[in-house]
């Protein structure tokens, strides 16, 4: 049985937040209305221009248009990486959390994997990663405080069938908030990450096979799957005041039997 929906407490009251990969559905959608909640103004951005301006129009209906802004934003680019953080500044003045959701799976063997498949997938969920973390750090330092929460997986630890690209790119994801983190620490900057199991969402069901969700499903101790606002809490958390000891760490978000 999925727990009843968390109100917002003013956990981020007043604070700008930058979230990739945020239009629809899933994890990244689910950040941007819980940061709303928690009083925060919100920039969105994803590749998919209609659905992104869709969810922005109905983002500022209920949560007003000055709390609300959007721009189209591919993370393997780094010009557009640039103008989503010269946005942020512009419309904010300052930019104190980073959500990095934005990334790309998909399900192949080695053996019969591209270079193509391979370095695209680790050039949008780990070069895109960091290509936003630098850009969110650079204005950080300058403020001395911000937060940056990137979204990696737990098959950056456990291994899973067809999935060598994917799970290099978010294993890589949790060395990157590690070391980023270290280094942000010194001017003031918190660098933490979560680690969802299994989160559903629309895009999920389309690039996924019934059979494979209900084995991971399966996995999950409370035998159902994350919703993604469940997720969703758990970044809010880390880009709160009440994680405020807490940096390089990666929070699993998962249910999965030990």
């Amino acid at each position: 049985m999925t727990p009843p929906y968390v109100p917002g407490h003013g956990l981020l009251k007043d604070r700008a937040v930058v979230i990739t990969a945020a239009a629809g559905a899933g994890i990244g959608g689910a950040t941007a209305r819980r940061c709303l909640e928690e009083g925060g103004r919100v920039l969105i951005s994803d590749t998919h221009e209609r659905r992104l301006t869709a969810s922005a129009q109905e983002l500022e209906k209920e949560f007003g248009a000055e709390r609300v802004a959007a721009l189209p934003c591919d993370v393997t680019s780094e010009e557009q990486v640039q103008a989503l953080y010269d946005l942020a500044v512009e419309r904010f003045g300052r930019v104190d959390v980073a959500v990095n959701n934005a990334g790309l799976g998909g399900t192949a063997d080695l053996v019969d994997m591209t270079d193509e498949q391979w370095s695209r997938v680790l050039d949008i969920t780990l070069g895109g990663t960091m290509r936003c973390t630098r850009a969110a750090l650079r204005i950080m330092r300058d403020q001395s405080s911000g937060v940056v929460v990137n979204n990696a997986s737990v098959i950056g630890w456990r291994a899973q069938k067809g999935q060598s690209h994917y799970a290099a790119a978010k294993a890589g994801v949790m060395a990157l908030t590690r070391c980023s983190a270290l280094e942000a620490a010194g001017f003031g900057v918190r660098v933490n990450a979560v680690s969802p199991s299994l989160a559903m969402h629309p895009h999920l069901v389309k690039v996924t096979s019934e059979e494979l969700l209900d084995e991971l499903t399966r996995r999950e101790a409370f035998g159902r799957y994350a919703e993604p606002w469940e997720v969703a809490n758990v970044i809010v958390f880390l880009a709160s005041d009440y994680s405020s000891y807490m940096t390089g760490e990666v929070v699993s978000v998962s249910s999965q039997h030990a």
